[in-house]
């Protein structure tokens, strides 16, 4: 039985929560009213394409252009799926 939950065809980031960069932590983080998810490099880099207007392919298109580099279409989608687990994302 699969319980995986479906990433959303356009992800957005839920709005109960806010992304920002912190100076302070030196690194992209997720409020919420609980507190703070300090993010690495890629996450950031692919949450902030999670605006609601991209699609999931076109979110890994425009990061392996943005890198210089192919199939991270696994990566991203195992990202955006436990982000989604997370109720960090919605769709638009």
């Amino acid at each position: 039985m699969n319980t995986e939950l479906a990433i959303p065809h356009k992800p957005a980031l839920n709005p109960l929560f806010r992304m920002q960069y912190e100076t302070a932590q030196k690194s992209h983080v997720l409020l919420y009213p609980e507190g703070m998810v300090k993010l690495n490099d890629s996450a950031s880099q692919i949450l902030l394409l999670c605006d609601g207007s991209r699609t999931v392919d076109e979110i890994v298109n425009e990061l392996e252009r943005k890198f210089g580099l192919s199939n991270l279409g696994p990566d991203i989608t195992h990202m955006l799926a436990e982000s989604t687990r997370r109720n960090w994302l919605i769709d638009a």
